[in-house]
């Protein structure tokens, strides 16, 4: 946005001293009269004006649509045990972590960091800051390939230093709930043009680093201590992803993410057959997915997988035969999934037979119409969450040449009912506003426990403002665990939101749905004679469980029924 477009607010401000209302009135204008699309937020404002200009406005964090913000941070290179997939770009040697090309906006930020996650969740906050997004709520996700098969220790002090970041930006930019501009600006040297890199740039971005180094070496706690901090802090952690193999996602590594407080696991299946997994030396079997995905979903993680059609071996009727395969078969049926057509990478084995003629990749044409015939068998408690890696085409040999394939699969009109094709926030931009939300059940087998999909929609206008996971275990792993247990696997409200705690006029989160959703749960629990109820709960988000009866028993939050 422009000088002169802040200038003239400021003065605005400075001038009528206006109510929340009257500003709000006057950034329209102005973005109308100044051609601006965003309208910007109060801290944005304040990141623009002197001190002198003494502006009286309250800043707290605002929201986004979905009401959380995600963190990808990337973890440091290593090796995975089993080797190389045939169609894996990376070179470990060359600084690059596995399965990454090293020219994805999250591993480039990985490497400017140097893989250290405080200073990545750091630097994600300052940017979300300054571009005037939500920063309050995060969804970590760690990113760098198969997380649980690195050392023990590694793992412990990243995701440790990932919670000591978000603690410490809070406790050195908030005061109580206020946001502290002026000592955000002090810290940060803004404003400042970092648009073009020059030798002052540079020196700026040496000095930044060493202030936030400093802040990460004081004392350091333990990782159930930095855990206990972000439980009040400003900055909460209300989820925590990595990814993973089939062969390192069984009850071992299960139990240690746990402990790490992880609540949701990206799991590596690719496919259904054997043959597939075979050509491309993928080094598990469709029987360790299986195995993989039951132990998980028994522990309460919801699952994103990630599935890969256009393999060698598989031709366009058996991808799509095995994509419907992932809801018939009740070994499998995602909560989320990611869907990565096959792309050809220099410099890997599938390149080599490419090259020899030996393969043909999936075409960007097949891989929208494939992708498009294949949605409409999407179950409603699924969210297909990506369509296509984050690879820059002009890295890729062959294989699908075009960035925006999902628009390319809307061309074609498919008939989805995924959740991210009903969600309010998506749908509310096309003017479709749910007036009658009433709650509805879906129950479905999966892994040879029960599910209930507990969903609060308008029906008639097919909007999905929130849902809850529901799962009666098939088997009971960890002493937390009885027979008569049932587990919340997940529990979101969908929309505008607003800060933990408050209420809006016109906007869903916190608007008592989530509170619905999870007295269902525990309905149909009593129904079904289950006495004992766990949440597997981001830790961020154990005081909201405290306020509904639940206390802390091992890594879940658990209420008797």
């Amino acid at each position: 946005m422009s000088k002169e477009f802040y200038g003239e607010l400021i003065e605005y401000i400075k001038e009528n001293k206006p109510s929340k209302e009257d500003l709000a009135k006057h950034k329209i204008k102005l973005c109308k009269k100044h051609g601006q699309k965003q309208i910007p937020t109060d801290i944005q404002i304040l990141l623009h004006a002197n001190k002198n200009d003494n502006l009286t406005l309250v800043t707290k964090p605002t929201r986004t649509i979905s009401g959380v913000t995600v963190v990808a941070i990337m973890s440091h290179p290593f090796e995975c045990p089993h080797g190389k997939c045939a169609m894996c770009p990376s070179n470990v040697e060359s600084g690059v972590p596995m399965s990454y090309t090293g020219h994805e906006p999250a591993t480039m930020r990985g490497i400017r960091n140097d893989f250290d996650s405080y200073l990545q969740v750091f630097n994600r906050l300052e940017q979300y800051i300054v571009l005037g997004q939500s920063f309050d709520k995060i969804e970590l996700i760690i990113m760098g390939g198969t997380f649980p098969s690195f050392p023990k220790d590694y793992q412990e002090l990243f995701v440790t230093n990932a919670f000591k970041a978000m603690n410490d930006f809070s406790d050195k930019f908030f005061d109580n709930e206020i946001f502290l501009v002026d000592k955000f600006k002090e810290f940060f040297e803004l404003p400042f043009d970092v648009r073009t890199e020059t030798e002052e740039s540079k020196k700026r971005a040496k000095r930044i680093k060493e202030k936030i180094l400093k802040l990460k070496n004081k004392p350091a706690l333990t990782l159930k201590e930095e855990q206990e901090r972000n439980e009040l802090s400003n900055i909460k952690c209300v989820g925590l992803t990595v990814e993973t193999r089939p062969d390192y996602g069984m009850l071992k590594e299960g139990n240690e993410l746990l402990r790490l407080g992880c609540t949701r696991i990206e799991l590596g299946i690719q496919s259904v057959y054997e043959e597939a997994l075979k050509e491309i030396d993928r080094g598990h079997t469709v029987k360790d997915s299986i195995k993989s995905i039951k132990t998980l979903r028994n522990l309460g993680f919801k699952l994103n997988f990630h599935y890969m059609p256009g393999l060698p071996g598989i031709d366009y009727k058996k991808d799509l035969e095995g994509m419907k395969e992932l809801f018939i078969n009740s070994n499998f049926r995602p909560d989320m999934i990611k869907i990565y057509p096959c792309m050809v990478i220099p410099g890997t084995k599938l390149f080599d037979k490419f090259e020899k003629g030996e393969f043909n990749p999936i075409t960007t044409t097949e891989s929208a119409k494939l992708i498009a015939e294949f949605k409409p068998f999407i179950e409603p408690y699924c969210r297909v969450m990506r369509i296509q890696r984050d690879i820059p085409t002009y890295k890729t040999a062959a294989g699908v040449d075009k960035t925006n394939l999902r628009q390319e699969i809307d061309k074609l009109k498919p008939n989805c009912k995924c959740i991210r094709c009903r969600e309010v926030g998506h749908l509310a931009r096309k003017g479709l506003v749910p007036e009658k939300i009433e709650i509805k059940v879906q129950k479905y087998e999966a892994n040879e426990g029960e599910e209930f999909f507990i969903s609060a929609e308008d029906f008639e206008k097919n909007v999905l403002i929130g849902y809850c996971r529901l799962r009666f275990p098939s088997e009971t792993l960890r002493k937390e665990i009885i027979n008569t247990s049932a587990i919340v696997r997940e529990l979101h409200v969908y929309g505008g939101a607003v800060k933990i705690g408050e209420k809006k006029e016109g906007e869903v989160q916190h608007s008592g749905w989530g509170k619905k959703l999870l007295a269902k749960a525990e309905e149909i629990s009593k129904e079904n004679k289950k006495d004992k109820i766990l949440v597997i709960s981001g830790v961020g988000v154990r005081e909201y469980y405290r306020k509904q009866g639940y206390s802390l028993e091992g890594h879940y939050m658990v209420k008797n029924i």
